[in-house]
């Protein structure tokens, strides 16, 4: 295996001067996420088990790392296995983590879990998403929620936070929908800050743009307050949910590693009973 790799290598630095100039860029890169990170470089040094002065020598191009210290690096610094792969190619190796579309074999039982998670949610809704928001999958408890959403907005790829805010989306049915909606830009922006991805910057700019009102106050957690819910107008009722998040445990491959479900359970009984119902009535 090291040896393909060493060959892959070789492929891509066909020149000491093309190797030094390939250098220079992962280590650009790597100044880039340890800034973003917040950590100095006597603090990754140490995290890493390297000597402050090499790393120092990495980043400026004076020193070429291998590519278990590329990997170390990118672990230490919690980089998302998509940007892992960007350095290893600017550092002059092959990619390390596959990048396949879920609808490759090799990715058949991570599929089947997904589609049996979402099934056994049922009665609650419950989705999956890519890295950028956009739906991959969905139970049949979700559908009832879009009766009257635009179609425009329905189109591949559907991306769940611009249905959240768009005024022709959820965002005319969501009775606290400032609160809702600030909790979304958060961790939102969270996102942003963690991986850096200007798509993901950009509908974090976009969603901005959308009617939102402002929140009264800083949201305060109640004695009886569990999360942020989610607030929903039905018909005559409003239903009440709490969401969780699951994601791939130690994933190895790009696809299931940005993966993420959403899940959303009744947050009281009026929600319960009417999601037990509307289940009823749909089968």
């Amino acid at each position: 295996m090291m040896n393909a790799h060493n060959s892959a290598r070789r492929a891509v630095q066909p020149s000491a001067k093309a190797k030094a100039a390939r250098t220079g860029h992962f280590g650009d890169r790597l100044r880039e996420w340890r800034q973003r990170r917040h950590l100095s470089q006597l603090d990754l040094a140490g995290d890493a088990e390297i000597s402050a002065r090499h790393l120092s020598f990495v980043e400026t191009g004076r020193a070429a790392p291998s590519r278990e210290m590329v990997l170390r690096l990118a672990e230490r610094l919690d980089v998302p296995l998509r940007e892992r792969n960007v350095l290893l190619v600017a550092a002059g190796f092959a990619p390390a983590f596959p990048d396949r579309s879920l609808d490759d074999p090799a990715l058949a039982a991570a599929r089947q879990a997904m589609e049996t998670v979402l099934k056994a949610h049922e009665p609650y809704p419950a989705l999956a998403v890519d890295r950028y928001w956009n739906l991959v999958s969905a139970n049949a408890m979700i559908a009832p929620f879009l009766a009257g959403v635009a179609p425009s907005l329905l189109t591949p790829p559907l991306n769940v936070m611009r249905l959240s805010f768009h005024p022709q989306g959820l965002a005319p049915l969501t009775v606290n929908l400032a609160e809702w909606c600030g909790h979304l830009l958060e961790r939102l922006h969270r996102q942003c800050e963690a991986t850096a991805d200007p798509v993901l910057i950009a509908l974090y700019e976009e969603l901005k743009t959308y009617p939102i009102p402002a929140r009264k106050a800083p949201h305060t957690v109640g004695a009886d307050s569990l999360a942020v819910p989610y607030k929903i107008r039905m018909g005559d009722n409003v239903l009440s949910f709490i969401s969780t998040t699951m994601v791939f445990g130690t994933p190895l491959d790009v696809t299931l590693s940005e993966l993420a479900l959403e899940t959303f359970f009744p947050a009281d009984e009026l929600t319960t009973e009417t999601m037990r119902s509307l289940a009823k009535s749909l089968t």
